[in-house]
């Protein structure tokens, strides 16, 4: 038996009521809206600022041994905690797993920024990595049950520009608070700004009680064991892609077969081999995640070190690339779109893999910058176009009661598959870097644009 609490009246249905629907900012969803871009683009500036900071929080703790866990160590939690989140979102709705992972979060956050030492940090950074991972599929859900279908393209638009807003400005003002202030600030000050977004949205989260009757169902169940094994892959590839030698092989190794043995188990039959429709989908977005983050990595590494250019300037690449991810995001989220959603994510990948190989170009010196600048900004009218059109069709594909499952498997897909090319990449360039530079960079740009072209078959395959 499922009952499902009161939702706003004003969910029609297009083709029978012709009155113009309300805006994601209409009074019944602003609050809402707000909360949620609000609390998103702080989980992103925080993710940023943290990465800009940590060679420093690093050297002050003197914990350079653990650096690399304190980046895998969330990552591996938030794999745990997507599929608790998914299960709970469907057991009892997402406004139990979205406050918890708000107060998971938030106490990590404040736990790494009074950190002693670098172990209670990196405790911190898992308890926080296990909060965003409940909160993130939560508030997909929300989406799901709180806003009619034809205004999903906005909302999740808006939670695109939440991400790339910060990357235009959380590292440099990350690198300001680190050498002007004190590194504690820049975990201490997001608890203070989140507090409020999250209030924010209190009232709205009232109508997401949606409780379903499933015999035998657990919240830590077998896909609960599962997800465990699969975060200690991935933790091991983390922490085993920057080692060196035995150590560096075996932890790969291991990693490697704890992802492939419990990945197939967390996402949906055919995911592996692009079954047409949801499993599709799904695939899709662990192939755009992988690609154009697995990419992104190296790109200011070769600027910087191969093209001589400033770290300053290697940034505005990035920016760039930001800016035409917001801009296609942007037109995502405006109704009446010209072609069907298969069309607009086949056209992504292939902006993506143009990118790529594009930027790749400037490895010679004969190539002008400024083409590997307009390049990077095609991979980011990819990313701009791929994400939110499959945001919204895992909803669309998704019936009410299987919407936490299925936007847990989408944010797997997503973790699981750019922690384990950003291994494999990783690890090959170092190794090859030393004795061949440009075949290591062409190694790093060469794994994530074949990713690329593979999501251009996943996209074709994504209409049911």
């Amino acid at each position: 038996m499922t009952t499902t609490a009161e939702v706003p009246t004003d969910r029609r249905d297009p083709a029978t009521d012709q009155r113009k629907p309300p805006g994601v900012l209409a009074p019944q969803y602003r609050a809402l809206t707000i909360g949620m871009v609000a609390l998103i683009t702080l989980v992103a500036f925080e993710a940023l600022a943290v990465t800009t900071a940590m060679p420093t929080v690093a050297q002050a703790l003197d914990g350079l041994p653990l650096y690399a866990l304190a980046f895998g160590g969330p990552l591996a939690s938030g794999v745990v905690a997507m599929v608790v989140s998914g299960t709970w979102s469907d057991l009892k709705g997402p406004a139990r797993p979205l406050w918890h992972g708000t107060g998971w979060f938030l106490a990590g956050l404040v736990i790494a920024g009074l950190a002693p030492s670098m172990e209670i940090l990196v405790a911190g950074r898992i308890i926080q990595g296990f909060g965003g991972g409940l909160l993130t599929v939560a508030l997909y859900v929300v989406v799901g049950h709180l806003y009619p279908a034809e205004l999903r393209p906005k909302i999740f638009a808006a939670f695109a520009t939440g991400w790339v807003v910060p990357s235009l400005v959380g590292p440099a003002i990350a690198g300001l608070i680190v050498e002007h202030a004190s590194w504690r600030i820049v975990f201490l000050a997001v608890p203070a700004m989140a507090i409020p977004a999250a209030l924010v949205m209190r009232p709205g989260l009232a109508h997401a009680g949606t409780v379903t009757d499933r015999p035998g169902q657990k919240l830590w169940g077998k896909r609960a064991l599962w997800a465990i094994a699969a975060a200690v892959g991935v933790g091991m590839l983390s922490y085993g892609g920057q080692q060196h030698g035995v150590l560096q092989v075996a932890l790969l190794v291991v990693g490697l077969a704890g992802v492939a043995g419990f990945a197939p188990k967390l996402l949906p039959r055919g995911t592996f081999r692009l079954a047409h429709g949801l499993p599709s989908v799904i695939a899709l977005r662990g192939l755009v995640a992988a690609a154009g983050f697995g990419a992104e990595v190296f790109l200011p590494l070769m600027l910087t070190r191969e093209r001589g250019l400033s770290p300053a300037f290697a940034g505005m690449v990035l920016t760039v690339s930001a800016l035409s991810w917001t801009s296609a995001s942007w037109y995502r989220g405006r109704p009446r779109q010209p072609f069907s959603h298969a069309v607009f994510l086949q056209a992504g990948m292939i902006s993506i893999v143009l990118g790529i190989a594009t930027a790749t170009l400037t490895l010679s010196p004969q190539v002008p910058v400024l083409v590997g600048v307009l390049g990077w900004g095609l991979t980011g009218l990819g990313m701009g176009t791929v994400f939110p059109t499959v945001s919204v069709l895992i909803l669309e594909y998704s019936s009410l009661e299987e919407q936490g499952a299925n936007s847990s498997a989408l944010s797997l897909s997503d973790s699981l598959a750019t922690a384990t090319v950003l291994a494999i990449g990783g690890s090959l360039f170092a190794a090859i870097e030393p004795h061949w530079p440009i075949p290591a960079y062409l190694t790093a740009f060469g794994l994530p644009a074949v990713l690329a072209l593979v999501g251009v078959v996943a996209a074709r395959r994504t209409a049911q």
